[in-house]
């Protein structure tokens, strides 16, 4: 029986399970193509291309940090998989990113694991990379000074995202950790060409700015709309379930709303439930999903005095899609381990 091991690993495909570590991720997935990528993806799920349920999760005691899995299936490019994350806001100014996991892509024909992929650079580079999308098409054509609040990793990709949907002439940057704040500036002003200037307040990083960032792990409001001027656009990236939220009824009220998924939003998203339950908006505030805009059924931004919000709660087939470029050029650059994985039939 031991003899015929090596015969029968010999016999599989070669086209053995890729796997790829976070830095192989961050060098495969360059944000202007992840940008490009996540276009496609939005734009065939517009058309009605592909399966996106709804997330599952499993908190933990006290919701100290669950287990998530968000399973879809993309039809542009076709990849069926699904992400299986642990989210630990606990991990926030620790070593450790708060987004733990991996995304495991299947063959669409047979079910044979292709691809295992960490979830950490996916989920940092991918959803950076909406926004990056979303601030192309929404934000006014002169934007160039953003307010960033959060310090993470989420607010490192979101500028590198920022940086490649407009010409930047400043990056204002708020967290509650000074130390952060001064740690996060330090770094961006090595690697961007700009002004990134900490600031004292929220409220200073946003006034006068054309595009605000939200990528904290608040679960109360830390944009406010009082502070909002006309002509902003947000991205609202950091919140993630129903019973938070990062932006104020004001900020939402006073803003025109897109979304990734409407499915998602109303079940998921604390910064449209919030103000939903409180009577402040309905269901029509929502007024299209990206996909929509990007295939031109909706016109996006109606005046330079508008305020765009663009709430993102994060889709399986962005991380579906993300995963299937990656595993292209995995191949093709010879990058990753392999492993002999799926089941045979003796």
């Amino acid at each position: 029986m031991f003899a015929d091991e090596p015969r029968r690993v010999q016999n599989r495909s070669m086209n053995e399970t890729v796997i790829l570590t976070q830095p192989e991720v961050r060098q495969l997935l360059p944000m202007r193509d992840c940008m490009d990528l996540m276009a496609t993806t939005l734009r065939s799920l517009a058309r009605g291309d592909g399966t996106n349920p709804l997330r599952w999760a499993m908190w933990l005691p006290s919701k100290r940090g669950l287990i998530g899995m968000m399973p879809g299936k993309s039809g542009e490019p076709e990849a069926l998989g699904l992400k299986v994350v642990a989210v630990f806001s606990g991990n926030h100014g620790t070593h450790l990113d708060s987004h733990q996991g991996v995304v495991i892509l299947f063959d669409p024909e047979n079910g044979v694991p292709l691809a295992i992929v960490d979830a950490s650079e996916v989920t940092a580079i991918r959803t950076a990379a909406v926004s990056g999308v979303v601030t192309e098409l929404l934000a006014r054509d002169d934007a160039s000074v953003v307010a960033l609040l959060g310090t993470g990793v989420q607010a490192r990709s979101h500028l590198e995202a920022m940086h490649e949907a407009r010409t930047l002439t400043e990056v204002r940057v708020y967290s509650r950790s000074e130390a952060n704040r001064t740690r996060f500036v330090e770094r961006a002003s090595v690697r961007y060409d700009f002004p990134v200037r900490a600031t004292a307040s929220a409220e200073e990083a946003i006034r006068g700015s054309h595009i605000v960032c939200t990528v904290t792990s608040s679960k109360e409001p830390v944009l406010h709309g009082e502070w909002l001027e006309s002509g902003m656009h947000i991205n609202a990236a950091g919140s993630s379930v129903k019973f938070a939220r990062e932006l104020d009824t004001a900020a939402v009220v006073r803003s025109r709303l897109f979304v990734d998924r409407r499915e998602s939003t109303v079940n998921e998203a604390g910064d449209y439930l919030f103000p939903l339950a409180e009577g402040a908006i309905d269901e029509s505030h929502i007024l299209a999903e990206v996909g929509e805009v990007l295939l031109g059924t909706h016109p996006g931004r109606d005046s330079d005095e508008d305020i765009t919000l663009f709430k993102s709660l994060g889709l399986a087939v962005e991380d579906l899609a993300a995963a299937h470029y990656l595993m292209a050029r995995a191949r093709e650059e010879g990058v990753g381990a392999r492993a002999a994985l799926g089941g045979l039939v003796e």
